[in-house]
């Protein structure tokens, strides 16, 4: 990536996000935002093209689903993000959807290839997964009349570890292995930024017998992705985190090829018949070929412009080549500048710490985790990571809290840098100081 791409987004002034502790100079420059594992910024262009939206509606009304002055007749308008979707996640075009929301695409490709049957029923899935998808795995072994609490395979940690360890997710599969239905785990572990090795568990998914599948939430636009390489089943994410489409933005999903034949649309709506017909109003449905058989209803375009423009930098920048190897840098600055604090803690002494302080849950090999790092609060079982929270926002520093004793700070290829990586590491530090010395 030759240039930083961060002038092409819009940060919020420091006193915009209520740093109450800086001088009137200071309150008037960009905040230290390292929250684009929750929510992107936006950037210039996402705001033009909504704009540009607002405009066409306003001067075309209708006509603009089919004669735009922009050439994004609304009709088509997810064919200008799908190519580029499709290059993020490693797919080939009809693979992917730019389409719905996460969880709603979730239950969409379950309800395709969750099919349980009296031996094969059981979902695995990592212990303290995002919460949607643990009510989304929970309500489909029941609406098929399975018991959760014996349908869902939640894999923990071993004790006192925080991470999962890839024997013990092979372990798991090989051991339930006949009566797997589907395996389905995040790609990038929201809560302690874990990545894991999706290739080798979809591989061993299917020495089992049982569909794989991935939630992507946390993967897309952060790691690298060759889900048709991998032969994943299906997958499904978000994009208003790294993909900085902007709050509940439009998703989208993919399904491999070699379901295109065999796995049709169970639940059908019109956006997802033949385009060439699909204003003819025929009565008989005649799906896509591909992920956008899938497709319901009409995209919001204000849900799909900004993604749009956020999508367009990721293609100018040379996409997830030369932006992994800048995460790779900025995660590694921000990881040696913590861990050069002096309340820092290894995982190993964690659990005896009482006294202030602070570990990474994170993993600390670079291909195992992505551009984020969690921060737990020491003592564990204490209360402090609110007031450090606090300390860190006041000072203009945007991280994301996780209760009741996590920080996750994620420094965002796209557009942040060493300095954001530096500061936020000193006034943590900082923070800390000023809570033992009181």
């Amino acid at each position: 990536m030759a240039t930083l791409p961060s002038q092409e987004f819009i940060f919020p002034k420091n006193s915009d996000i209520g740093a109450s502790e800086l001088s009137i100079e200071e309150a008037s420059k960009p905040c230290t935002y390292l929250c684009g594992n929750s929510l992107g910024l936006i950037s210039k262009r996402s705001q033009r093209l909504i704009s540009e939206e607002m405009d066409v509606w306003g001067k075309r009304a209708v006509e603009g689903h089919f004669d735009h002055p922009h050439g994004r007749n609304w009709k088509d308008i997810t064919d200008h993000a799908n190519p580029i979707l499709a290059s993020l996640v490693g797919a080939n075009l009809d693979e992917v959807a730019c389409m719905g929301t996460l969880t709603a695409n979730l239950h969409l490709l379950m309800n395709s290839f969750y099919k349980p049957t009296q031996q094969r029923f059981k979902i695995v899935c990592e212990a303290r997964a995002f919460p949607s998808d643990q009510y989304a795995f929970a309500s489909q072994a029941q609406s098929h009349g399975f018991d959760p609490r014996f349908a869902v395979i939640e894999i923990a940690p071993r004790s006192g570890e925080f991470f999962l360890r890839e024997t013990d997710i092979l372990q798991v599969i090989e051991t339930h292995g006949d009566q797997i239905a589907v395996v389905l785990l995040s790609g990038v572990q929201y809560y302690t930024g874990q990545w894991f090795p999706m290739q080798r568990i979809t591989e061993a998914g299917h020495n089992v017998g049982a569909m794989v599948g991935w939630d992507l939430a946390h993967a897309i636009g952060n790691v690298p992705l060759n889900l048709h390489d991998w032969n994943v089943d299906f997958a499904v994410w978000c994009s208003y985190k790294y993909l900085n489409a902007g709050p509940g933005a439009i998703g989208g999903l993919f399904i491999h090829e070699k379901w295109h034949e065999a796995v049709l649309p169970r639940h059908a709506g019109w956006w997802g018949h033949d385009p060439t017909t699909r204003f003819d109003m025929p009565h008989d449905f005649s799906p896509i070929r591909g992920a956008q058989g899938f497709q319901q209803s009409n995209p919001s375009v204000f849900a799909t412009a900004p993604l749009i423009g956020s999508l367009q930098i990721f293609r100018d920048v040379g996409g997830m080549g030369p932006l992994r190897a800048r995460s790779l840098i900025l995660t590694r600055a921000l990881e040696q500048s913590l861990k050069a604090s002096r309340f820092y803690v290894g995982l190993e002494q964690s659990s005896h710490r009482n006294d202030p302080g602070f570990t990474i849950i994170t993993p600390s090999d670079p291909e195992a985790r992505g551009a984020q790092l969690s921060l737990l609060i020491l003592p564990v079982g204490g209360t402090l990571m609110p007031t450090i929270a606090a300390y860190l926002k006041e000072r203009g520093v945007i991280g994301d809290e996780r209760k009741p004793n996590v920080i996750r700070l994620a420094p965002t290829p796209l557009y942040n840098s060493e300095v954001d990586c530096q500061r936020a590491a000193e006034l943590l530090d900082e923070a800390f100081g000023v809570i033992v010395n009181n």
